[in-house]
């Protein structure tokens, strides 16, 4: 009696769909609350710089650039009503 075994070309999972990541995620977040739990005050002294920080960050990151948009027609402005040329008073 014979037995073939196959080999399975069955990689092993990788990273992301491993037990080490979980492993990582829990250990990040103890060390997350950890951190917070003893650096509370910093991190509220900190917070209203960051809310300006912010600020000027979502006026780059949230405008698109002020009008720039280099040819998108659906970005445009309609056309409005013609004006007659002025002829000199």
């Amino acid at each position: 009696m014979k037995h073939d075994h196959f080999q399975h070309n069955s990689e092993p999972p990788g990273f992301w769909s491993s037990r080490y990541l979980i492993g990582l995620i829990v250990f990040g977040a103890i060390a997350a609350f950890f951190l917070f739990s003893e650096h509370r005050a910093h991190f509220f002294g900190a917070l209203p710089f960051l809310l300006l920080l912010a600020c000027p960050l979502m006026h780059v990151f949230m405008h698109g650039g002020h009008g720039h948009h280099h040819g998108d027609p659906s970005t445009k402005a309609p056309p409005g009503p013609s004006q007659p040329p002025k002829t000199g008073d």
